[in-house]
């Protein structure tokens, strides 16, 4: 659901899973949180420490296989991009995330699991209008072969381009408007990829112990070892979409502007953020204005509609 207002979850919900890195099985409970609370996590299975961890742009601590938050006291939550995308993409604004282990159940590798749960919850508006960060001049990132941008648009654009040559993946390239439910009707059931020779490479150094056929696409080469197969022939630059979303939205406000990728990951759109605030006049934090809401990602049309597109 879209407004200018803040929104929450009517009531909460919980969801339990493995770690794809772990694989340790965990809990997570989404919870509704009042105006203006933002997206926090916290941890459950810890005492004696400060357990609450920002879901923010600076908070990220680690970003070589997933998105990793910490907070001062060292307190880490692993893999929340597709819930992050998850939330952004149902126009939630504010949520506590309590889970009880290090790393946020991988469920199918995609976040639909994610944006059924918080549909079924339902949504409550807060009466308090949200914040759009507004883009004002184009930020841009080079590092080698990978590059980011984010620049001015009338609304939040996602455009990815990837290339794994030698591969059932190939080269893939996707531009959309993730606005008015784009995001739950092209991008949230697209799930992680990852190459069959690197997951035993990841295996032996003690990562992607929870990591199958069940949450993840394989590849071999060009052959994909899932017996379904791609759920869309360009799921894996749809799936990057989905992480750019997720790393996006550590932003703290919904983008209006448009993003370009250019085979990124997590750690360059991270550095990215970091570059836009550190830029002066890049950026402006607006309150949300009723021209606005078509440019966001959730359904200004209402629950019901997104409901239906899922």
């Amino acid at each position: 659901m879209q407004s200018i207002y803040q929104t929450t979850l009517r009531r909460p919900v919980r969801i339990q899973g493995i770690g794809l890195h772990s694989g340790v099985s965990s809990t997570l409970c989404i919870r509704p949180a009042p105006a203006f609370h933002g997206i926090w996590f916290r941890r459950t299975d810890l005492i004696g420490v400060d357990t609450m961890i920002p879901a923010s742009w600076d908070s990220v601590s680690d970003t070589m296989l997933n998105t990793r938050i910490s907070n001062a006291a060292g307190v880490t939550v692993s893999t929340i991009e597709h819930l992050m995308a998850a939330l952004q993409g149902t126009g939630i604004s504010n949520a506590l995330i309590e889970v009880d282990g290090p790393e946020v159940p991988i469920m199918d590798g995609s976040s639909a699991p994610f944006v059924r749960h918080i549909l079924a919850a339902g949504f409550a508006e807060q009466m308090e209008h949200r914040s759009v960060l507004r883009i004002l001049k184009k930020v841009e990132l080079i590092e080698d072969a990978a590059r980011a941008s984010l620049e001015p648009a009338r609304q939040f654009e996602v455009d990815f381009h990837i290339d794994f040559p030698g591969t059932a993946i190939g080269r893939q390239a996707k531009r959309l408007a993730v606005v008015n439910g784009a995001f739950v009707e092209h991008l949230m059931d697209s799930r992680t990829f990852v190459r069959s020779g690197d997951v035993t490479r990841l295996r032996e150094n003690g990562l992607a112990l929870g990591g199958s056929h069940a949450n993840a696409v394989v590849v071999n080469g060009n052959v994909v070892e899932n017996p379904e197969g791609f759920r869309h022939p360009d799921e894996a630059v749809r799936h990057k979409m989905l992480d750019a979303v997720g790393d996006l939205a550590l932003a703290g406000a919904p983008i209006i502007g448009k993003y370009t990728g250019i085979r990124a990951g997590h750690g360059v759109t991270n550095r990215l953020l970091r570059k836009l605030f550190a830029t002066p006049g890049a950026y402006r934090l607006d309150s949300c204005a009723a021209t606005d809401v078509d440019g966001l990602p959730g359904v200004a049309r209402g629950e019901e509609a997104l409901r239906r597109i899922a």
